[in-house]
């Protein structure tokens, strides 16, 4: 199982990203940015568009999503268009982040909600190697 791209040109990913198997990456009219050393844990979805559910022609709704340097997203999460999650923020396993999420703020939950901070002094580098690929 591999990590889907729908629109691969408009994402720009960060030194140093781990993206697990299962993930979708959106990327379709707006874009994905990612800082360095973030991982996006198995089955993660990160979406940029959708559609207006009170539009009487269904019309498209949604927006760049960027994150921070040392984020953390975990399996299963689900990112919405238009969000920003800060520097050293973790999103817990099976979150659904609908909002943006402060620096170094771990959240969890549907919708997603602050449940803790991160320590602030983050200095780790991601250097994963791959395996069965």
């Amino acid at each position: 199982m591999r990590c889907r791209f729908l629109n691969g040109r408009k994402v720009e990913l960060g030194a140093r990203n781990v993206i697990n198997f299962g993930c979708l990456l959106d990327g379709r009219k707006f874009k994905i940015v990612t800082g360095d050393n973030v991982s996006i844990g198995p089955e993660a979805t990160i979406l940029t568009l959708g559609h207006d559910p009170q539009s009487p022609s269904f019309d498209d709704r949604g927006g760049d999503v960027i994150i921070g340097d040392r984020v953390w997203i975990g399996y299963r999460a689900l990112v919405m268009p238009g969000v920003t999650i800060g520097e050293g923020a973790v999103v817990a396993a099976g979150a659904v982040v609908t909002k943006d999420v402060e620096p170094f703020t771990i959240v969890a939950g549907v919708p997603a909600k602050p449940i803790s901070k991160r320590n602030t002094e983050l200095t780790y580098e991601l250097d994963y190697q791959p395996w069965l690929v």
